[in-house]
């Protein structure tokens, strides 16, 4: 009887992004795992378990806190963190702030671009030289132009232009004092792949992910969660509405789709029907400019 060994698109996703994490594993003394809580980089923790297995991750988990997190991702970090045995490293925007190094944002769209000098600082802190992230090509235009190994200066700046060749899976991992590079493993995957991996491995992910009632108000078009960091302001209405959210960011930021998708199967069908990007649709901070996520990623932006 013919054996079918042929690896399904799951499976070779899986192993590239395998082969990617051993490779910086090796390559670097300090690694670190950006991990927000969401999908994404839940998706990513799970197969850097896989990547070391029996063995722990060789590296910790760094979150860049705002301070205006959605409650259930932070209960979800430090819950996943706990079960994989991962030590969890927060780099705070709000004591930065607190400390007079930030000033606090004025932007309607919240915290998010103070996350980067809180992000240089503890790569500065911690002397990391390679930090794992979740990105997609798919997300948005700017994170299209990146390469699996994503190379930043001493200032933790990215020049687009400059960026090193990844002919037949052979990665440029070398850097000079003060340097370090971006890693996505992810940068093959779609979020319809994301969601039939979590399907397919059980992954667990924060509630928010999956259809609740929530009181919303409607900003600018966008569904956002009523709470600490957003009140309603004149004119806008209240309303409890059935919700979930594609992508997670700082609350002032991220928001809702109207949905009844309570399981992963749900959700799954849900996104191959649609044709409207996560971000685009859910996340004001991209909604800025274009060119807004490239500028940030210049800057030293995840």
């Amino acid at each position: 009887m013919a054996i079918d060994y042929r690896l399904s698109q799951l499976e070779i996703l899986e192993s590239e992004a395998i082969h990617v994490i051993r490779e910086v594993g090796a390559e670097f003394e300090r690694p670190a795992l950006l991990f927000s809580g969401g999908k994404d980089s839940a998706v990513l923790l799970h197969i850097a378990v896989k990547a070391f297995w029996p063995a722990p991750i060789p590296f910790p988990l760094l979150h860049v806190d705002t301070g205006h997190n959605f409650p259930e991702v932070l209960e979800y970090r430090d819950r996943r963190a706990e079960e994989v045995g991962a030590r969890v490293v927060v780099a705070s925007v709000e004591r930065a702030i607190s400390a007079g190094r930030l000033a606090e944002s004025r932007d309607p769209a919240g915290r998010n671009r103070l996350q980067t000098p809180v992000l240089l600082e503890a790569i500065e802190e911690y002397g990391f030289d390679a930090l794992f992230g979740g990105a997609r090509r798919d997300e948005e235009k700017a994170r299209a132009k990146e390469r699996f190994l994503s190379f930043r200066d001493e200032f933790g700046q990215w020049d687009p232009k400059n960026q090193r060749p990844e002919l037949w899976d052979l990665y440029n991992a070398r850097i000079q004092h003060g340097e370090h590079i971006r890693v996505f493993p992810l940068s093959n995957w779609t979020e319809l792949d994301v969601w039939q991996y979590i399907e397919r491995e059980a992954v667990a992910l924060p509630s928010i992910y999956f259809a609740h009632r929530r009181e919303v108000v409607d900003r600018g078009g966008m569904l956002l969660a009523v709470g600490a960091y957003v009140r309603p302001k004149h004119g806008e209405a209240v309303a409890t509405e059935l919700v979930r959210f594609r992508t997670v960011g700082d609350m002032p930021c991220t928001g809702a789709v109207l949905s009844s998708a309570e399981s992963v199967a749900q959700v799954i069908r849900e996104i191959a029907a649609t044709r409207i990007t996560e971000r685009g649709a859910t996340r004001a901070d991209d909604r800025t400019s274009e060119a807004a996520m490239e500028d940030r990623k210049r800057e030293g932006y995840f």
